[in-house]
């Protein structure tokens, strides 16, 4: 990443340093408003299958007593759209006045009922009234307006009962399901989304109608973040009012990976104060949702009162396209090298090959030999309780200085420095050296790494508003053409594993999808343990979120990705039980991509980063792709797994699982 003089241009925030959230308009939702001054609102989508008016019912009262405020309900077609009446003359008679949006893809009809039903619908601009067939079209300027024009004219009846019905709308961009016309002229990419959503917003404002959301959703963080903030930068250029935004990573999967994966994309956007409601995407039941949604959001309930950050009055980097911060190589740190990642297991003070299984390296008494799984920690952090043994191929040790400086082995072993013992040590690591700083102290280190060929940064910061803090650390390097790799390092309270997972995830991966940051560490200091065995969950806990971060944030991929939708009324088989059934069989395939998508609606498009997709084609049929390609339609659903791996293994990517 070349420095540059970016201008305010490049602002898609209020600030870049100081936590403001961006005033948009209000938008009535029945009794919620999003937008303008008020609580960001949670919400989730319902899995039942909307023709089952009881079990729909009953889903969607256990998720407003998880916390959801907004619930979306499907409606493929015109038989569902008229049941959302029966859904919500249900709740209604049952207590619960919680609004209702409908879901709508394919089908402007069903679209036109549900608006005179809930509170809100929400319609995709790629298949609304558009196609996707992946073909590649040429237009002139006459022909591409001549295809608005007809757009237009399907899109102008819904909005009139939207009007008529006080029915509110978003307007929710899928990357991956970008129209054959808008791929053909914008590519596949964030402009595409922002322009696929502008094209309805001109003909929503050319009616005065504004009660409008919207969203720019996909499966990719960096991708969903460049979007927001270019749609954030093209409202405001255009003249647009100020939307809010609704904030999602489409198909972010389950368990941890799904969580963090959420948090990277969700949290990053949050950082700058953008979004006003938010919908975490997990491939479990929808009642799971909510909560994790509530702890992204309420880490911002104080965060004004945050620490002084100083501005940035140019901005160096690209926020709308990934760029990584060039930094000179050290070791194996920097330059070309994926991330590393350092694991903190300073608070054992009595370490044996057992804890090091901890880490991902695992130690075979019978064979005497170590192995190593896909997240295998690359540096151990042991501070002043060194390891008494010696450590497998693949793994080395960070110790504090002060320790380092007396120990016999001194070339295998790398020392972390404080900023006062580096500027007085004449005794190095003629390889590798740490230098542990916060980030106020950035620009005193810059100037004792002058000439320095040998060091890597340890980064952290005591702020709350902790990513703007440690990205005004990074500004400052790259103002300085100071190209130290950094590894960035975030430590959190007692908390709970969810918290954790989110947190560093936001932390370190929204500066990740900007391409700042050689590594990441956990740190245990501010933690407070009982026992031993907590000791070592925590550590466990925090190399697998190390690993986890990096691979959301696409810049280290350790492990198979599933690119699994959370479900809802479309789906055509159990999507949970057929994503464990997958990831059973394929989690040992390291950085390959798997779709797992419920229906065609979430299909070879919601996929678009997919290697390989499984999609429900009809009850039980499954149709398997290879990438964007058709390889075998209406597979019977018990042998389509089996299926999917013989085409992974034709294709010349598979391995067979080893056991550790």
């Amino acid at each position: 990443m070349e420095p540059t003089t970016n201008t305010l241009d490049f602002r898609y925030c209020d600030s870049l340093t100081k936590y403001v959230r961006r005033k948009s308009i209000p938008v009535k939702i029945g009794d919620v408003i999003i937008g303008g001054d008020n609580p960001i609102v949670v919400q989730s989508m319902t899995t039942v299958d909307t023709m089952d008016t009881q079990g729909s019912v009953e889903q969607c009262i256990r998720m407003i007593e998880s916390g959801c405020e907004l619930i979306r309900i499907t409606a493929p077609s015109i038989k569902e759209a008229e049941n959302l009446r029966n859904i919500k003359a249900e709740l209604r008679k049952r207590g619960y006045n919680t609004p209702l949006v409908a879901d709508i893809h394919f089908t402007p009809n069903a679209a036109e009922i549900a608006a005179g039903i809930v509170e809100k619908v929400r319609i995709n601009p790629g298949n609304y009234a558009d196609k996707k067939k992946f073909e590649v079209i040429e237009y002139t300027d006459e022909s591409y307006q001549e295809e608005l024009m007809r757009i237009r004219e399907r899109f102008l009846p819904l909005i009139k009962i939207c009007k008529e019905n006080g029915t509110a709308m978003r307007i929710g961009t899928n990357h991956g399901s970008l129209s054959d016309r808008i791929m053909s002229r914008y590519g596949d990419t964030p402009l595409g989304m922002v322009e696929s959503a502008l094209e309805f917003l001109r003909i929503c404002e050319d009616e005065n109608y504004y009660d409008i959301v919207i969203s720019m959703k996909s499966s990719n963080t960096q991708v969903m973040v460049q979007a927001y903030r270019l749609l954030v930068q093209k409202l405001d250029e255009g003249g647009f009012k100020p939307y809010p935004l609704h904030l999602g990573v489409t198909e972010a999967g389950e368990a941890e990976d799904g969580r963090i994966k959420s948090a990277v994309g969700i949290g990053t956007l949050l950082e700058d104060g953008l979004g006003d409601t938010v919908r975490v995407s997990l491939t479990e039941d929808p009642e799971f949702e909510a909560p994790v949604a509530r702890a992204l959001i309420e880490r911002y309930a104080y965060r004004s009162s945050h620490d002084m950050i100083p501005e940035i009055k140019t901005y160096p980097l690209r926020p709308f396209e990934y760029s990584k911060r060039i930094s000179a190589e050290v070791f194996n740190f920097g330059d070309h090298n994926v991330p590393r990642v350092i694991t903190d297991i300073s608070r054992m003070d009595r370490i044996t090959e057992k804890e090091i299984k901890a880490v991902g390296h695992f130690y075979l008494p019978e064979l005497d030999k170590w192995k190593m799984n896909d997240q295998g920690c690359d540096f151990v952090y042991t501070g002043i309780n060194p390891i008494p043994f010696m450590l497998p191929n693949g793994m080395r040790e960070i110790q504090d200085a002060s320790v380092w400086a007396h120990m016999k082995d001194q070339k295998n072993k790398y020392p972390l420095f404080t900023l006062a013992e580096y500027k007085v040590t004449m005794n190095f690591h003629p390889e590798l050296n740490f230098l542990e700083i916060n980030d106020l102290q950035v620009e005193e280190a810059i100037n004792s790494l002058v000439g320095r060929k040998d060091t890597v940064l340890i980064l952290k910061t005591e702020n709350t508003h902790t990513m703007p803090a440690l990205r005004r650390a990074f500004v400052s390097l790259l103002e300085a053409d100071c190209r130290v790799p950094v590894t960035v390092k975030v430590s959190y309270p007692d908390q709970a594993a969810d918290q954790t997972m989110l947190y560093a995830a936001t932390d370190v991966g929204g500066l990740l999808v900007d391409g700042l940051g050689d590594g990441i560490m956990l740190s245990l200091e501010k933690e407070g343990f009982h026992t031993r065995v907590e000791v070592i969950e925590q550590i466990k806990l925090h190399n697998s979120v190390s690993f986890g971060v990096l691979q959301a944030a696409r810049t280290r991929m350790s492990k198979t990705e599933y690119i699994s939708c959370p479900s809802c009324g479309r789906t055509l088989f159990d999507l949970q039980e057929t994503t464990a059934m997958i990831r059973k069989r394929t989690d040992h395939l390291k950085g390959v991509k798997i779709g797992i998508m419920g229906c065609i609606v979430n299909g070879p498009g919601e996929m678009a980063d997919a290697d390989y997709g499984y999609v429900g084609s009809g009850k039980g049929k499954i149709t398997l792709y290879k990438g964007k390609e058709v390889m075998k339609r209406s597979v019977p659903s018990e042998k389509a797994v089996d299926e999917l791996i013989n085409i992974i293994r034709e294709d010349g990517m598979w391995i067979e699982p080893e056991s550790i």
